[in-house]
């Protein structure tokens, strides 16, 4: 049956159009108002509204309305009691409340669809600061993200346009609000499904993921595909996915590692950079032991212990690191450009010079030790001898 084409009806339709609301929220809206603006007029007058009970019938095609009233839990004393004149007037009072009531009947639509989408991310642009809390619009409403769930280390500026993870739906104090973070470590599971398909079509699954955001993120990662790579679908050719994923952090460094059902590997892996380290678990106090060479223990702790407690977020164990009193030994190859190692030969000659020179030594050390007298007599000896083998010879 076609809507007949009156000037309420093309108007309802138009507002249910805009808004996105059903039309008998409009008209139930509109049924409020009505009642709104009669008690309004009846209290004016010196009537008594509050011992009564009101309901309004409207004509959804012509939109014209009749109020009825009936003392409280007496239904059936109903009455008509729309006053004369009352529907030019009852446009005009009730115009504000209407907006009202469908600007929150818009608000509740909107709270409904975002609501099925917590946990997913949305793009937005940044309004405003309300002290350190951000005012962010989403298109069809305003969201804020709290103090606690920005980064640390990001400056923002008004008109920014970032990625937000929509992390709850609350009640707040002008009703319901939605909660954005950019600190939360499902933000990164959730930039990692946007950038890794293999993640997306779930051949490649983030097993736990430990985050400080702004600084640093471990995730472990697993691949329920024979054949795919899960560290090396993450981090994509020449880095390209990873980057893309660090450059939304602002810079944060991401460590991603590979899932083993062996704890002791996993922890051990969870350590990187940190190599040749000793793992020996204790699994009721669900406590690990490491022992790392004395070169790797600070690499293994991390700068004011991030890497040790990154870890131990990642994998739900208590982790105590000590030295084992040795130094790991790094062999590194000749580069080309560095000198070829010397002949025996080369190594001969020097060991002669070497002799030669401690021979000198020695013999300076002993004239050292003589008295000056018998040092000056061999030396007056030796220029006699000189001067007698001249004389020889001429």
């Amino acid at each position: 049956m076609q809507t007949p084409r009156t000037e309420f009806a093309q108007a309802l339709k138009a507002i249910a159009t805009e808004r996105g609301l059903d039309p008998d929220v409009i008209i139930d809206t509109i049924k409020q108002a009505i009642i709104a603006a009669y008690k309004r007029d009846a209290r004016d007058q010196g009537e008594e509204v509050d011992t009564l009970d009101f309901d309004v019938e409207m004509d959804p095609v012509n939109g014209e309305a009749k109020v009825f009233a009936w003392p409280l839990e007496k239904p059936e004393e109903r009455k008509d009691v729309t006053p004369p004149g009352f529907g030019r007037i009852a446009a005009q009072t009730a115009k504000q409340v209407i907006h009202q009531k469908i600007r929150e009947a818009e608000k509740s639509t909107v709270m409904d669809e975002f609501s099925q989408r917590v946990g997913s991310l949305v793009s937005g642009i940044i309004l405003r600061f309300d002290g350190a809390n951000v005012r962010v619009d989403l298109g069809r409403t305003e969201a804020i993200m709290p103090v606690e769930e920005r980064s640390p280390n990001e400056r923002l500026t008004p008109n920014q346009r970032l990625t937000f993870l929509i992390k709850q739906i609350r009640e707040g104090a002008r009703g319901k609000e939605v909660i954005l973070s950019r600190a939360d470590a499902e933000f990164v599971k959730k930039l990692f499904a946007r950038e890794v398909p293999e993640i997306g079509s779930g051949s490649v699954e983030i097993k736990s993921i430990a985050r400080e955001a702004g600084v640093r993120t471990k995730m472990t990662v697993f691949s329920n595909q024979q054949g795919v790579d899960p560290v090396g679908s993450c981090v994509g050719q020449k880095g390209i996915r990873v980057q893309a994923v660090t450059n939304e952090l602002g810079g944060e460094r991401v460590d991603i590692i590979p899932w083993s059902e062996n704890l002791a590997d996993l922890v051990k892996s969870s350590l990187s950079p940190a190599e040749n380290l000793t793992v020996a678990l204790d699994e009721e106090a669900k406590t690990a032991h490491i022992k790392a060479p004395e070169d790797q223990l600070s690499l293994a702790i991390g700068r004011d212990g991030q890497n040790v407690r990154l870890s131990a977020k990642l994998t739900g164990y208590r982790i105590e690191i000590e030295s084992s009193g040795e130094i790991s030994v790094v062999k590194e190859e000749p580069k080309e450009d560095e000198e070829k190692p010397k002949t025996k030969k080369t190594k001969e000659k020097k060991v002669k010079e070497v002799k030669t020179k401690s021979k000198k030594v020695v013999e300076k050390k002993e004239d050292a030790e003589k008295p000056p007298e018998a040092v000056e007599t061999e030396k007056e000896g030796e220029i006699s001898k000189k001067v007698v083998n001249n004389d020889t010879q001429s």
